[in-house]
């Protein structure tokens, strides 16, 4: 089979690699397309290595169809069309994960549609349901809104009675997440957010979901109200900054630390059960959509990086594999 690898320059090559077989509990997924995340661009420069015992090959997710499974797999069987959640390997036309990482794909969607789901839908619900605990009538605020963790969980704040409050890199981008479902928005290259969050909602926000970190820590500290939440995913903003331990503590705060890609396989299948129970059927309704910039086929990869490298996309770049 082919897939995407990495040359010593940096480059990124559709080359010849073994052949995959599913373990005992792993089905084996003839992959249609496949997603990029940032965590692909880090570990493309060798920031961001692959877990133990992960694919060196980049893609945390994929869609299509099963065509083996291992001899204990009960949830899936050969044929079924399936989106699945990887610690790596997606950037090839065939991938191997663990029957509890993958779903049965929503009918209404796409291959394309469908590998734009599961990074981002479960990020962005392990981190604001269970994580932080977010429940209706709660206010957040979302970092990076227009991301594609961004336009998931402005939908998912929507659909399970938040409201929402985002940060974004440019007025296109704000107002595309106005249009998905949030309240109001800041363009970070104008100011802070404080001013515009008071604005909308005088009493602060409950519940912070940030993937920039250091830049951001004292706003946010700011922002939240009594026994606000605040869950780092990221450190696009840096990972060093001076915390006001005074007011975590006199607001009662939490500070949450979150990754998703190392986690134990069954807390993963916990996740995208969760996902089945409750996103699933709003997904399969249309009231839940993923957001997509732009389709590349695997070959361009190189032109896919260089797009969600440049900032200037609203959700997902896909990648094509297979018809």
């Amino acid at each position: 089979m082919r897939a995407i690898s990495v040359s010593e320059t940096g480059d990124l090559l559709w080359t010849e690699v073994p052949n995959l077989a599913p373990g005992p509990t792993e089905i084996l997924i003839d992959v249609k397309a496949t997603a990029i995340n940032r965590a692909d661009l880090m570990q493309r420069k060798g920031l961001y290595p692959p877990p133990p015992g992960a694919p060196e090959t980049m893609g945390l997710e994929c869609a299509g169809v099963v065509v083996a499974i291992g001899r204990d797999v009960t949830h899936h069987q050969v044929g079924d069309r399936i989106c699945a959640l990887l610690a790596g390997g997606g950037y090839a036309e065939q991938a191997v994960v663990d029957q509890g990482s993958a779903l049965k794909m929503p009918e209404n969607l796409s291959f394309e549609q469908a590998a734009a789901i599961p990074e981002v839908f479960a990020t962005a619900w392990l981190n604001l349901f269970i994580e932080a605990g977010l429940q209706p009538g709660e206010r957040v605020v979302l970092h990076a809104g227009a991301s594609g963790v961004g336009t998931a969980a402005i939908q998912l704040c929507h659909a399970f009675g938040s409201e929402s409050f985002v940060t974004a890199g440019s007025t296109s981008k704000i107002e595309a997440c106005l249009k998905l479902g949030a309240k109001g928005g800041q363009n970070r290259r104008e100011g802070g957010f404080i001013d515009a969050l008071r604005a909308l909602w005088p009493q602060g926000a409950d519940v912070i979901l940030d993937p920039v970190g250091a830049s951001y820590l004292a706003e946010n500290l700011e922002a939240l109200t009594l026994n606000g939440r605040l869950v780092l995913i990221g450190l696009m903003g840096g990972s060093r900054s001076e915390i006001d331990l005074a007011k975590l503590m006199m607001k009662r705060l939490r500070v949450v630390g979150s990754t998703l890609r190392a986690r134990p396989l069954e807390e993963k299948a916990s996740i995208m059960a969760e996902l089945d129970q409750y996103v699933w059927p709003k997904i399969s309704q249309g009231e839940i959509v993923p957001i997509i910039q732009q389709v590349f086929p695997i070959q361009s990869a190189s032109a896919a990086h260089e797009l969600m490298a440049s900032d200037v996309t609203i959700g997902k770049v896909v990648l094509k594999v297979s018809s």
